[in-house]
């Protein structure tokens, strides 16, 4: 009996690590799918605003490409504030009697943001009129700030600190309490998109701010970018709630993101900033920085020449560097574009676990750093931590360079439910980070493991598939080559399969494992994919007979979507027909592809069903969605379930 036993406890230990190795592969590469498509859309962003600068530097004045995106690159400074506030003057403004939201008067008290927090809570909205004010008053307060906040932990005050967060969940669930003099907050950047109350969190930081300033800090993140916000969403949601001020509100928004300060720091020995640094990064120039001019960073940072390492190591291609920086630090600040390029590197760089430091060409912007680089930053201005956001962690926090960068991540479900914790840190005198770790929502508290990884996972391989439709044309090619004499099979097996789609998506997925999930049938472990590509379909609304344009709709689709809210010059919703044919000329350039004028003009008669001269934007992108027959194919199967015992009941009915 024992000898039994305890073979059955290997087995079921065996059987138990099997399991949990298998749950770790799929939480991994669940999240690896989710990180690369939100990382490939920054790319796609920082490339497309490159692309068209370049037009504004090569093409002329009067080139109709260049009109139609000029005004994206003119500054809507005007020369003196006073003229500012009157551009942005909200007393013209009418509240109606039937309005039941919140009332703000001002100077603000903490009544009223409190009040304001939970009529948010209660999914009210603040009048136009409230928004404006509140931002033109948020606007004056932050041209007080300096580049670079710097408090004190002193009389043991805590200090919490939180990276991206959600409708603010800290300080609605009454977890760590309001803002207060006796409860500081750092708020770590990244205050929009990626949800639908990025207007109420920001109405909700800029109320405490006001009320106090010397108690609540805002770093920017890459996302207080109003060229990110055309691709994220931001945009879009302000002008959904706000029709008819949405664009003022929005140009006002523009002015307080550049003037958010870059970093806070504590007791001068923790930095907390958005990204994180470069070898060149220096606090000692920062502070001289005028940031306000720095209205977008989506611009790519250039790959540096490379040099003969010395014959120290690392160390001396550190100590090289360093001498080379400090030695031009003069030349350094003269240029606009090395000033933006210290702005860049703090909002989109992300640590390595190499040393030196190289281009983030995964993001498009910004730089990986190794710990070598934390090591001389650290020792040259004598301090000991940084605490930064910018990369969703499961856990809500990690550690890294021997424990002396924390990356905080403070929304919890951040790409669906159950796929992530969120953490914020406490931070007393003695500067030891205390991470407190929470989960949003009642739901994901109410799942296993199992049922959150579970879902989770589908939610990620639905948008792999999506990522895989967008691509057909390429696979199609690579699953031509595993055919080299022309046969015209659709069959594959299942190694060439892996082999084909990796050598298109550069995932690094392991796709042997994904092929049972992603594949609904095969023929003796042969993969026919012909088939398997019918499976997916493009829900079409319009009538087009060019497939390489519909597919090219549906992969640059928010690219599209982008371009087309940038021609949006009147934030309407609608462009008219010939701008609509110029934007798809624009695309053609962009994609380096063969667009025809019969096939664009064919687009814009079919969509233009009522013949009034302008196309909806949101009706033209919602023509494109990715729907899964195999899906469908198994919600109809699991509506026809049925119990042996209703079988049992049924074989004697004849009406059955």
């Amino acid at each position: 009996i024992k000898k039994d036993c305890s073979t059955a406890a290997i087995l079921i230990q065996r059987w138990y690590r099997q399991y949990v190795a298998r749950t770790e592969m799929r939480r991994r590469y669940t999240w690896h799918i989710f990180q690369s498509i939100e990382y490939s859309g920054e790319q796609a962003q920082i490339k497309l605003y490159n692309f068209l600068g370049y037009l504004m530097d090569n093409f002329t004045p009067s080139s109709s490409e260049r009109n139609l995106i000029s005004h994206i690159f003119r500054e809507h400074e005007v020369c003196l504030d006073a003229e500012w506030e009157r551009y942005f003057c909200y007393k013209n403004i009418e509240v109606p009697e039937v309005y039941s939201g919140p009332h703000l008067t001002f100077p603000l008290t903490v009544e009223q943001a409190v009040g304001l927090l939970e009529a948010f809570r209660n999914k009210k909205q603040l009048h136009s009129r409230y928004v404006l004010q509140l931002l033109l008053e948020t606007w004056k307060l932050l041209r007080m700030f300096p580049n670079i906040n710097r408090i004190s932990t002193c009389q043991s005050k805590e200090i919490t600190i939180c990276g991206k967060i959600q409708l603010p969940v800290l300080i609605s669930d009454g977890s760590n309490g309001v803002p207060s003099l006796e409860r500081p907050y750092v708020f770590n950047g990244d205050f929009v998109d990626r949800g639908k109350d990025s207007i109420e969190i920001l109405l909700i930081l800029f109320s405490f701010l006001l009320v106090y300033p010397c108690d609540v800090y805002l770093n920017r993140g890459n996302h207080e970018d109003h060229l990110i916000n055309l691709r994220y969403g931001f945009t879009k949601e302000v002008l959904t709630k706000y029709k008819i001020h949405g664009k003022r509100i929005l140009k006002l928004l523009q002015k307080i993101f550049s003037w958010l300060p870059l970093a806070t720091v504590i007791d001068q020995k923790v930095l907390v900033l958005h990204g994180g640094i470069s070898d060149t990064t220096d606090l000692s120039v920062l502070p001289r920085v005028d940031r306000h001019n720095v209205r977008t960073t989506t611009r790519k940072r250039m790959k540096k020449k490379k040099k003969k390492a010395s014959s120290s190591g690392s160390h001396g291609r550190l100590n090289a560097a360093k001498t080379r920086f400090h030695k031009n630090t003069t030349k350094f600040l003269l240029t606009g574009l090395s000033l933006w390029l210290q702005i860049l590197d703090l909002l989109w760089s992300d640590p390595m676990n190499q040393d030196g430091c190289v281009p983030n060409e995964v993001r498009g912007g910004g730089c990986y750093w190794g710990p070598d680089v934390t090591e001389d930053f650290l020792s040259r201005h004598n301090m000991q931590l940084i605490i930064r956001s910018h990369e969703c962690k499961q856990e809500g926090y990690e550690f890294c360079h021997n424990r002396k960068v924390l990356t905080l991540f403070s929304a919890s479900n951040y790409y669906d439910v159950g796929s992530n914790r969120g953490a914020y840190v406490k931070l007393g005198p003695d500067l030891v980070p205390y991470v407190i770790q929470y989960q949003a929502t009642s739901l994901t508290r109410e799942l296993t493991a199992r049922q959150s990884i579970g879902r989770t996972e589908r939610s990620a391989l639905k948008v792999l598939r999506e990522q895989l439709f967008a691509h057909k044309s390429d696979l199609i090619c690579a699953f031509k080559k595993f055919d080299p004499g022309n046969t015209g099979e659709w069959f594959l097996s299942l190694n060439n399969w892996a082999s084909a789609v990796e050598s298109v998506m550069h995932l690094n997925l392991p796709w042997r494992t994904l092929f049972s999930q992603l594949v609904s049938k095969s023929n003796n472990g042969m993969v026919d994919y012909h088939d398997w590509f019918n499976e997916l379909a493009i829900k079409e609304r319009l009538c087009c007979d060019c497939q390489s344009l519909l597919e090219t709709l549906y992969r640059h689709r928010s690219t599209v979507e982008t371009i087309f809210r940038i021609v949006d010059t009147d934030n309407s919703g609608f462009i008219t027909v010939e701008d609509f044919r110029k934007t798809w000329k624009l695309l053609s350039v962009y994609l380096k592809m063969e667009i025809t004028d019969e096939d664009i003009s064919n687009l814009a008669v079919t969509i233009d069903s009522n013949h009034d001269g302008s196309i909806d934007i949101d009706e033209f992108m919602e023509a494109f969605r990715l729907t899964d027959k195999k899906s469908r194919l198994e919600r109809g199967r699991s509506m026809f379930m049925v119990t042996t015992s209703d079988l049992t009941k049924m074989e004697g009915d004849p009406n059955v």
